[in-house]
Formats: structure tokens, sequence, C-alpha cells
């Protein structure tokens, strides 16, 4: 029997990549008792760098709707050779980017994982979405259904089985991350609901999403192990960084979009990277068994980054169910054969190092999301044109005879573009607009300006810092392939045509910043608007080493708008930059678009014209200096132990907006802000309905289900709000509900949380009213004592309005007795 003082010790010194190898010890998982679990959270967790081991890793159990499916997966399972289920946890190379091999003789035709947050990544013939950052920024419901479902109608017809996203993580907790644009906000509740929307259309269209990268994975930088020279895999010179996170931080934040996903059935979980509190994310059995199988009631299977498998055993035991690519593992730019899995699984279970029951349930994981899709029954094979397009596995890597049928270069686009556009404008963010600037009104002479307006240079697919062309995505494991890509030079000079307006383009910055605009060669008249077309270029794989635009960018404005009164500027970002010449006096208008995809030209046409009311808000803070934002990606260490790539989260739960309205800092816009061509009202807020009568504390335990104990889904409280559109142009409005808990929650609370909005359509003049439900989990914080989520006593303010720092109507509220 280990006792918490041995075990403790042993994680105190272990080396921290692999404390979850050599820690081992059996403590009880939810779903039973939680007096050991409890006892290592109050010894442990509340001094965090280190985390506990939990096993056994839990089998599944089919609730909340995966009973049948299961049943079927087991059926298979048991049909199963000792190899056949040892490769079926291991991918292999293929056609695919990770690729699950056939078994012939059961008309299994194997799986296909792709990448693509915003397209088939591995697709010719088929769309560029809006990015997910973009997606959120739309703070549509409908609009994230739709994305996700014809996003993975496209997949499917390419014969993937699996996305590879939503991303949750990153979540935003700094803004040099250079993923941030795969995910969608710096804000778990927003995140959440983006991750539920988009998992819902992703398998309503019959493809398995897959929710990553499981946890805390919030830079890139150091985020795999430093290998040294000629060496084999297990001799780091410096380990990957570690993120340390206490418990409460874990749960309110990082954990939080996890818990939609797994409430919207996910198939699947990645896990991540870097290590967390000690112990590499696919080895660390607290993260994998306490938390996500056991805690959220995860039902689908676990599988690596690819590369992210530092362990076999270890790893099975602490939950992973499958290694990604598999059969090679990728370090740096070179694949080496081999596998921790394989034939090594097939070796521990021969042994009884690792027990036949733990591989069925992996297994059956992996398989119970295959016909709970349907995809057993007259799915499209794979296109064998997306083998030649993999940069991962190249098609003298395969090892196995793949065997291609039907169409090949299957044209899968549809009518999306339609909706792409409609996408594209709803989620651009008008954050400044003086003196009528916009929209447009027929100008006569116009400029644009910046190297992001016109045409890419490098080719279709090669999105990134490239000094040409207008950034519609970007790279790595999320850039697409363009089938055709509308720039805003030529959807501006399509409405120009037709309004007999004058354009004079400048697209060389270089020449923008040196030349004398005043020179009549450049501007031979005061233009009517001059159009500044600026870009930030962010990616997987490196993080951001400034928040400013991109190829002098904030040069550009200041040298146009010096010679032009009515300039304006439009961003294609993956994320947060630093605008100032926001106050420049001949800068009267701002928008950010993101990466907006294959419309991203006549989406934003739409926006400048009037076509399209924006209507799109923040999904993270614009500060006015970079020096403003906490949490800086950890970007070098001093030593040189191989452990000592450390992250501490010690701004705890201060992250995105929380972090500048605890310390009350001003902002340049704040999360959640975004004008209209229109304006709106909100008033009378009060409550509609609550559970005040028999609501406890803490949540009745309940079996758990998918996304946790079911009664923190349920709804505790109603508020409603009369909205109205007070302008003269009809357009969405977006009203947002914040929470203020009470003086008795724990110290460290932040003053505002989102916990609802909505996206209402109203005509000018038109009133509605609103309602905003709070489920339990929204109005509790995490009792690390407890472990359960606990409603404070005291009193709660509710406060709506249209921003983070934009509050029309509060409502106080006490919602149990002290």
């Amino acid at each position: 029997m280990w006792s918490q003082t041995l075990l403790g010790a042993c994680l105190l010194l272990a080396a921290p990549s692999v404390a979850a190898d050599t820690c081992q010890a059996p403590i009880n998982h939810p779903g039973e008792p939680f007096s050991n679990v409890q006892a290592l959270n109050t010894t442990i967790l509340s001094t965090y760098g280190h985390s506990p081991a939990v096993l056994p890793s839990p089998n599944m159990t089919g609730n909340g709707g995966w009973e049948t499916a299961m049943k079927k997966a087991k059926r298979f399972v048991n049909k199963l050779t000792l190899e056949e289920k040892s490769w079926m946890a291991t991918g292999q190379p293929g056609p695919c980017v990770g690729n699950v091999l056939p078994i012939p003789r059961l008309n299994f035709t194997g799986l296909c994982l792709q990448n693509g947050p915003q397209c088939v990544q591995q697709g010719d013939y088929s769309s560029v979405f809006v990015s997910s950052v973009s997606a959120a920024a739309s703070w549509d419901r409908q609009l994230l259904y739709d994305r996700a479902r014809g996003l993975a109608e496209e997949h499917k017809a390419k014969g993937s089985h699996v996305i590879l996203g939503p991303i949750g993580g990153p979540l935003g907790r700094s803004p040099y991350d250079g993923r941030t644009w795969e995910g969608f906000a710096a804000d778990p509740y927003l995140t959440g609901v983006c991750m539920e929307e988009t998992i819902n259309g992703m398998q309503d269209a019959g493809v398995q999403a897959n929710a990553k990268h499981f946890i805390a994975n919030e830079q890139e930088t150091q985020r795999n192990p430093t290998y040294a020279p000629d060496a084999n895999e297990t001799t780091y010179i410096q380990d990957s960084v570690s993120a340390n996170i206490n418990d409460r931080t874990l749960h309110e934040i990082y954990m939080w979009p996890f818990a939609n996903a797994v409430r919207a059935k996910v198939a699947s979980a990645m896990c991540s990277y870097n290590r967390v509190n000690g112990s590499h994310s696919c080895q660390n059995s607290y993260l994998l068994n306490h938390l996500l199988k056991g805690e959220l009631g995860f039902q689908g299977y676990v599988m690596s980054d690819w590369g992210a498998t530092h362990s076999g055993v270890a790893s099975v035991e602490s939950g992973m169910d499958m290694t990604m690519p598999g059969g090679f593992t990728l370090y740096g730019e070179l694949w080496t054969e081999g596998s921790y899995l394989g034939k090594n699984l097939t070796q521990a279970v021969q042994n009884g190092t690792v027990e036949m029951s733990r591989l069925d349930d992996m297994v059956v994981r992996i398989m119970t999301p295959y016909f709970l899709l349907g995809q057993d029954k007259n799915y499209p094979s794979v296109d064998a044109s997306v083998g030649p397009l993999n940069v991962d596995s190249p098609p003298d890597t395969w090892l196995y005879d793949w065997k291609f049928t039907g169409e090949s270069n299957r044209d899968v686009r549809a009518n999306h573009s339609a909706m792409i556009r409609q996408h594209g404008a709803a989620s651009t963010v008008l954050l400044k607009n003086e003196r009528n600037a916009l929209p447009l009104r027929k100008p006569r002479n116009i400029i644009i300006a910046g190297n992001d307006a016109g045409p890419l240079t490098q080719g279709p697919d090669l999105q990134g810092d490239f000094e040409y062309g207008v950034l519609a995505g970007s790279a790595s494991s999320g850039s697409c392939r363009f089938s055709y890509l509308s720039t805003p030079l030529d959807a501006i000079n399509s409405r120009a045509r037709k309004d007999g307006s004058l354009v004079q383009s400048f697209l060389n910055n270089t020449l923008l910043t040196t030349a004398d605009l005043t020179s009549p060669l450049w501007i031979p008249q005061q233009p009517d608007v001059c159009l500044v077309f600026l870009k930030s270029y962010s990616a997987e794989g490196e993080d951001r080493t400034s928040l400013e635009l991109d190829w002098n960018g904030n040069a550009v404005v200041e040298a146009v708008a010096n010679n032009c009164n009515n300039t304006v500027v439009i961003t294609n970002s993956g994320g947060v930059n630093v605008m100032p010449f926001a106050d420049h006096p001949n800068v009267t208008a701002i928008l950010a678009q993101h990466y907006a995809g294959e419309e991203t030209g006549n989406a934003i046409a739409d926006v400048l014209y009037g076509d399209a009311n924006p209507s799109a808000k923040l999904p993270y803070v614009i500060a006015y200096n970079e020096s403003d934002y906490n949490a800086p990606v950890t970007t070098a260490v001093r030593t040189n132990g191989t452990y000592d790539w450390q992250s501490w989260f010690d701004e705890e739960l201060e992250v995105g907006y929380r972090y500048f309205d605890a310390q009350n800092i001003s902002v340049r816009y704040e999360f959640g802000f975004g004008l209209s061509y229109t304006t709106f009202g909100l008033k009378d807020l009060k409550a509609k309905s609550s559970a005040l009568s028999n609501l406890t504390a803490l949540p009745a335990k309940r079996p758990t289900q998918p996304g946790g104990n079911p009664a923190l889904w349920e709804a505790v409280h109603t508020l409603e709000a009369e909205v109205s559109n007070t302008g003269d142009v009809s357009g969405f409005a977006v009203p947002q509900l914040y929470v203020e808990f009470p003086d008795s929650t724990p110290a460290g609370t932040p003053p505002s949380q989102l916990r609802g909005f909505d996206k209402v359509w109203l005509k000018a003049g038109q009133k509605k009213t609103i309602s905003f439900d709070l489920m339990r989990r929204d109005v509790s914080y995490w009792d690390v004592v407890a472990q359960d989520w606990r409603i404070p006593a005291g009193s709660f303010t509710f406060k709506a309005g249209f921003s983070s720092r934009d509050f029309h109507a509060t409502k106080d509220a006490t919602l149990i007795k002290a």
C-alpha cells in the first residue's frame, strides 16, 4: 500500500518528465469515493508543480448515449487478434496525416485523420473557411455550427473520419502564443460555447471531432524536448516546457471549454506536447484518468499529438489510447522508425505488464465513435489525391500498401463559398468609425494601400509571413490550399467599376514608408478614402515576438494618414495587435478581419460598402501597449538542467480581460467590444426564474455523464432584459452577461466573468426581450478542498451590456443562504 507520504516523496524526487512513469500509485478515480484523491489535492496540489498519479485508467461506460455504439465496438474488438488490437492503437504512415490500418477480413477500411481547423489541409478542390478566431469573433452560435458542419461535409467527402479540431487550448493566456488563431477566445466561457457548437456541427455531419490540445498548451516555444544530436529519443538535452497550474485555475480556466467538448460527446481528445505540473501530458494520469475520463466522464479515446508520446506502458496506463503518428515519430525534421506502442504494446500484454482489459478498452474507445456516427455504413473512401499532398508522411514512407477506390481529385466545395463570404463579414470587428467614414457611399477617388491587399505571390498553400498577398489563413498543420482566393484589391476594384470610381493601389510597404507621398506621382489629388490593408502572421511551432503589425505596418498607416484625411485601416491577423495609429486624427475607421478564408476580399467589401452591417466583437483585449499584457510566454531559461523549462501560471484566474479588470488597467478596446452601423440599448435586467427555494451550495451527487456531474449543467437562475435598436439601420445586437461573485468567494476571483451572450437581429427601432440561462457551473467556483463546484453565499451582481466594460443594467441576487 502506497502512503501519501511515500507518494509525495516520489513525486518530489523523481525526474518531472517521468513522474507518471515511476510514481504510479493505485488511487481511486472519480466514480469511486473521493477520499484518497481529496487528500492528495489538499496536500500536494495546494503547492502546484507536481502531478499526482491516479490509476487505473477508467473503462468506458457508454453513459450519455454511447451504449449501443459501445456494444457494437465490443463485438468488433472480440473478433480482433492481439496484434490487430495493438496496431489499432498505433498510427501508421499513409495518405492522411494520421492513419489507422484497415482490417480487410472484418471489412474495416481503417481511419483517416486529417488536419483542418479551417479546411481540408490535404485537399484540392476544397474550401477555406473562416478561421476559428474569426468564428469566435462572430459571437454567433449558428455561424459556429454552420461553419463546422460545412467543413465536416467536405472532410467526409474526401474520406476523412476524424478532423483534428476544434482547439480549446491554447486558450489565449498570452497574446504572443503563435497558435491562438486556431483556437477561439481568451475566455473559457466563450471558447466553451465555440467548442460545443463546432463539435455538434462536425459530428452531425458524421465526422469525428477531436478536442485539442489537452491541456494548458499555451506556448509553442520548447513545446517538445530538445534532444542530444544523433541520440535516440530518450536522451533529452532539455525537456519540454512544464505548465505549472494550481487546481482551481486548471478547473475554472483551462478545463472549462473541454467540459463543454465532452458534454457535446466529442469523439476524441488530443493530449498536448507540453508537460503539466512536471509530467508529460500524454502520460499524466491525473489529467487523463482523473480529470478527463473520470471527472468529466469522457467516453471517447485519447490520442497523442504528433510525437508527443514519450513512453509506452506509462502512457497506456495513464490513459492514452492511441499514439500518433505511430509507426514513425517526428522529431525536428527527422523521421525515425519505431514506436512506443505497436509490437511493444503486444509484448507488454503478452508478458503481463499491460492487462488485456486495458488494451480492449483502448480499442473499444477508438471504435465506439466510429459506430456512433455511422462510419461503418457507406462511408466515402479516402480520396487518392490527398496522399501526394501529405507532407507529414509522404508516399515514400508508407509501409502498408494502401488501396484507393472511388473518384480522385473530388470537388467537395458545394456552395460553401456563399456561406464563407457571409461568415467573413459577420466575423469582422469594427473597432473605430468616426465622421461617418463607413459605410462607403460611392467614393469617387479611392486609394488602396498596403501589402495585404493583393494576390498571393508564393503559391496557393504557402500562407506565411510573405511580403505580398492577403493573409487569409496561416501556416503549419492549420494551413490551407486555396482553390481560389478573393482579394480585397479585386473585390474593391469590382465595386469601383460599378460606381465609376477611380482606384489607385500602392502595395509596397517599403515604398510607402520611404517615398514622398505628397508628390503628385503618389497622390495626385486628395482621395475620398484611403483603405490600408495590413497583416500579422502567427503560426504553429513559433511564438510571436511582437504584437505590432508586420512589414512595418504602423509606419505605413502613419505615412498614408499624414497625407489622407480619411484613412480606413483593415487588419488580417491571428489575434492581438497594438494599434498606436488609432489615435491619429486622420484614421477614421479600423476593422479587424482576422483570417477570413477564401472570400476575404468580397467579405470585407461587403462590410466597407454597407451590404453587411458589422456585428462582430473582440474575443480578446487590445491594450494600449505590449507591456500592459501579463503572462508572457516562457522563451528562455538561464540554466541548462534537463527539466529547467518551467512556466508558472501564477497569474492564476487573471487571464485576458480578467487581468485588466482586476488590476484596473485602461485598454484601447476591451473584450466583447465591437461597433455597428447602428446603435443599441439594453435595460430592465431582472430575474425571470430561479431555483432559490431548494438550491444547495454543492451539487447533488449524480452518476457522471459526458461533461461531468449533470447537476452542473442545470439552469439555476434565469435573467431577462430588453434590447433595442436605437439607430436607423437594421443589425445584430450582441448583449452580454457578466457575473461578479460574492465577497465570500476565495481571493483571486476576477471582478467580472462572462456567463452569457446572445446575438439578436433587430430592425431599426425594434425591441426584443432576451434571456440568459445560468447553469450551476456558471455561478460556482472550484472548491479545492471539497473537490467540487460550490455556489458561494452572499450577493451576486449580474451585469448586462455590450462588452466587458460597457454595462447598461445590473441586478443583484443571493442564490443560497449563508
